[in-house]
């Protein structure tokens, strides 16, 4: 007698002497021994039709049941696609691993069993496509996308990717662009002092060893790819934590002593991107707040507002707030938004300054002037009794 025939005749045995229920386990049980995952599935499914009484397999498509049994049918197929997902994501098996996790909406369960994967030719893209695109782990997967692909198309997956994701995400991304541009930057320029010099600089940051050379850069000298610079500059205008804001200060002061050549325009209120971004950052480091905020103020009144909409509106507000400066920064917002503005996503909202300052007073005052009855109404509810 063969395995296979062995196998048969045991399941035949077990459902005469036990009933469908251990046979079904038994089933699952062999199944899963031999990696199966899409049958386990089927057979998962089984038994969980057979725990609540129903026929084992759905023949009927017109087959009608009470909500609770509805209920239990789902909470028991995502467990099933739970076990399943898991088991392929064991295997390597990204793709197929990921069409069972996804609806069982775990994401930590799916990034843990993800993180055991060795990244490969084959299984990359695969990889960044759940963990980036899908959301799952955009941390994991833009590190793994600076590993593989390089500053460049990193850069391009942020920008086609990530930069419409929640800002949490982009916060994640952002920071370790950063961390990697400004790492390879620094090893560049060091390199290129010894060899000029015939030992190490002694310095430790961009800015210091400019401020020791004023003509390294002044011939049109660069140590990486300018472009790539600047969007990075860009991209970490989100970054809260202040040694990344650190970083990126020093990455902005080295683009600022770039040639004009290669100090690229930015789009308004960032139009000059290098001394507009050296005010932003250093404000938020805590230097120079007030200059900071003069400029942003300034752009605020001159930026064109039919061509460029209220970016540099909200570029102010969003900066007040983040600089712990949020009653002027409501008030701003009262001065030059409308109730009926739409935002960009970058100031935060009347309601939300309203909580960072743990009062609404302020709002309910605004939205009295500007007869926002809505506002109004949302500042009465949200304030604590």
């Amino acid at each position: 007698m063969t395995e296979t025939t062995e196998l048969y005749q045991q399941l035949s045995e077990t459902c005469q002497a036990s009933g469908a229920k251990a046979a079904v386990d038994q089933v699952i049980e062999f199944l899963e021994s031999q990696h199966r995952y899409h049958e386990l599935f089927e057979a998962l499914k089984m038994r969980t039709r057979l725990n609540l009484g129903l026929v084992p397999t759905q023949t009927n498509r017109d087959e009608r049941l009470d909500e609770e049994t509805e209920l239990k049918i789902e909470r028991g197929l995502l467990e099933a696609c739970r076990r399943v997902g898991e088991g392929l994501l064991r295997q390597g098996k990204v793709r197929e691993g990921w069409m069972y996790m996804r609806p069982v909406g775990d994401r930590q369960a799916a990034a843990d069993a993800l993180a055991n994967i060795q990244p490969d030719e084959e299984n990359t893209d695969a990889l960044l496509e759940i963990l980036v695109h899908e959301g799952v782990d955009v941390a994991s997967g833009y590190r793994l996308a600076l590993t593989r692909m390089g500053t460049c198309n990193s850069i391009t997956l942020f920008e086609t990717a990530i930069a419409a994701r929640p800002r949490r995400d982009q916060q994640a991304a952002a920071a370790l662009l950063v961390q990697h541009v400004h790492g390879e930057l620094l090893e560049n320029v060091r390199h290129d002092i010894t060899q000029k010099e015939g030992h190490a600089p002694t310095e430790s940051t961009l800015s210091a060893m400019l401020a020791a050379r004023p003509t390294l850069l002044r011939d049109g000298t660069y140590h990486l790819d300018t472009t790539h610079l600047a969007s990075t500059v860009r991209f970490a205008r989100v970054l809260d934590d202040k040694d990344q804001l650190r970083l990126v200060y020093d990455l902005a002061q080295y683009g600022r002593h770039l040639h004009p050549q290669f100090q690229y325009p930015g789009e308004e209120p960032f139009l000059d991107l290098y001394p507009a971004s050296l005010a932003f950052f250093g404000a938020l480091l805590g230097e120079q707040v007030d200059a900071g905020i003069r400029y942003f103020t300034q752009k605020a009144d001159s930026v064109d507002r039919r061509q460029f909409g209220n970016i540099a509106i909200e570029v102010l507000i969003d900066l007040l707030s983040r600089v712990g400066r949020h009653e002027a920064a409501i008030q701003e917002f009262a001065k030059r938004l409308p109730p009926d503005a739409r935002l960009m996503g970058i100031a935060p909202s009347m309601l939300e300054l309203s909580e960072r300052m743990g009062s609404f007073d302020t709002m309910r005052e605004l939205c009295v002037k500007r007869d926002d009855v809505l506002g109004f109404t949302a500042a009465l509810v949200q304030q604590p009794a």
